[in-house]
């Protein structure tokens, strides 16, 4: 992997990859034919990384919702409205055959922290928005067409600004009983998305099972971030 310094990048690329944290950038460090510094700043981080003919701008955006709303809108701003936007990196598990490693692929996306039950809207749902955001049926097919050793499967991704342990895990199964992941993320860059008319999806792999600390991520954040970089760069070549 060769590395160079640029203050700006005009190639457009395959699409645009935001991470919470700089370990679930990584494994697109590693596997990247060249990568390109953009914006290294305490906002957020992004870089231009080549895999043979495919690009992507990788986003390193911080952790919560508004940051990766954040993210997502300044790369709409940057390179458009075209170019499709992917959430990747880890995820807590909460259905009830998921197990750690496997990678979910959004069929929707959920908030989980809004609640205007009382004018009438769905639980999840923003006022003025759907009470789910569906993934690009283009993005999840590529994703989805994956042959890794380990699962990737479709499924409901919820977001929320709170890492989530086993009691709360309790509260959003009975909530919300068809979300199999939930991150941090996601939903808000879906919400962007949404607005914008992005193609969008998130590709998430399982770092723990929603356990009472947060051990178990902390154990197996360097291996979700592997699964969930290989399914996406393996996605790239298909779109």
């Amino acid at each position: 992997m060769s590395t160079d310094t640029a203050c700006v990048v005009t190639a457009t690329p395959t699409a645009i990859v935001i991470v919470a944290m700089d370990d679930e950038a990584v494994p697109f460090l590693d596997m990247a034919d060249s990568v390109t510094e953009i914006v290294a700043g305490a906002a957020f981080t992004a870089r231009s990384l080549l895999f043979g003919q495919r690009s992507i701008a990788l986003i390193v955006a911080g952790i919560g919702m508004v940051n990766g709303a954040h993210a997502a809108t300044q790369a709409i701003v940057r390179w458009g409205a075209h170019v499709p936007l992917i959430s990747a990196g880890s995820a807590g598990g909460l259905g009830g055959d998921i197990r750690v490693g496997e990678v979910i692929v959004s069929s929707a996306l959920v908030n989980l922290d809004a609640d205007v039950r009382a004018f009438g809207y769905a639980l999840g749902q923003v006022p003025g928005m759907p009470a789910e955001y569906e993934a690009s049926v283009e993005l999840r097919g590529a994703a989805l067409a994956d042959s890794s050793t380990f699962v990737v499967r479709s499924g409901v991704i919820g977001s929320g600004d709170r890492f989530v342990t086993t009691d709360v895990a309790h509260q959003i199964r009975q909530d919300f009983p068809a979300i199999s992941a939930v991150d941090m993320e996601s939903a808000a860059i879906a919400q962007i998305a949404f607005r914008h008319d992005v193609p969008f999806v998130s590709v998430r792999a399982i770092s723990d099972l929603c356990a009472p600390d947060g051990d178990e991520f902390l154990t197996h954040i360097d291996d979700a971030a592997r699964n969930s970089a290989a399914v996406v760069v393996a996605a790239l070549a298909r779109l």
